[in-house]
């Protein structure tokens, strides 16, 4: 079995569909729960790591001084080349931990089913190539990535927001968007945040919208998430070398 440490920051956003598509693909799921489910001293013993996102800022350590464990974790996952997938809070917090930047948004929050589209780099990259041109996703932040890290490859951005999704070195991915909510748990959010919820498109968080738009993300990422296993597991070459060093911060 290919073991990952799943990092989950918020009860509020469970790893879902996510957890099936990577189970599916033969992986064994650690779910660590902030902050009750603490996180390993290392990372010995994993293949690879996944940090799903939550409704705090990726610096609001006063509130919640444990975030800082996790950069620490993160940085040291990506100084290790370890596959690792970023997602949402988890790809700002995976930024932060390796020399980015994680701002409020300056066009306001981004919210509901959006496309984004790859780029140039993302049509050689083990996980990105064969997805389509543009990729179905569900938005739902308020804080955006402003700077890459050093080194870092853009393979997906959007109009309102450019760091769609990024990779370090050879296997450590971030992404701004979800891919592993459910109509409920995104209604759920709406409901609590309403002045979020406002940001989104007339209608589309309405739940036969939410419907559609979550079975595109299954046929669209649940391959996505059985390549990730793949790399995980060494079955899957990682992208090539760069000239370009991983800070270790």
């Amino acid at each position: 079995m290919t073991r990952l440490l799943i990092i989950q920051p918020d009860p509020s956003d469970p790893l879902g569909p996510l957890g099936d598509w990577l189970t599916d693909a033969g992986a064994e799921l650690d779910v660590r729960v902030q902050p009750e489910g603490g996180l390993p001293a290392d990372l010995d013993g994993y293949q690879g790591v996944v940090c799903l996102g939550g409704d705090m800022g990726a610096q609001d350590d006063t509130k919640h001084p444990w975030l800082a464990d996790v950069r620490r974790l993160l940085a040291k996952a990506a100084a290790k080349n370890l596959p690792t997938l970023g997602i949402c809070l988890g790809g700002q917090l995976l930024a932060l931990a390796t020399g980015g930047r994680v701002e409020e948004g300056a066009d306001g929050p981004e919210v509901g089913p959006y496309l984004v589209a790859k780029k140039d780099a993302a049509w050689t990259d083990p996980l990105f190539a064969d997805l389509p041109l543009m990729q179905d996703v569900l938005q739902f932040h308020t804080d955006a990535i402003t700077r890459l890290p050093p080194g870092a490859e853009l393979l997906a951005s959007a109009p309102r927001y450019t760091h769609q999704a990024y990779r370090l070195g050879r296997c450590v991915y971030g992404v701004q968007f979800h891919i592993e909510t459910t109509p409920a748990v995104v209604e759920s959010w709406a409901a609590d945040c309403p002045e979020v919820a406002e940001f989104a498109r007339p209608g589309s968080l309405e739940h036969d919208a939410l419907v559609t738009v979550h079975a595109d993300i299954e046929e669209t990422w649940r391959p996505f998430a059985q390549r990730f296993v793949r790399l995980a597991a060494g079955e899957l070459e990682p992208a090539a070398g760069s000239q370009r060093t991983l800070p270790l911060a």
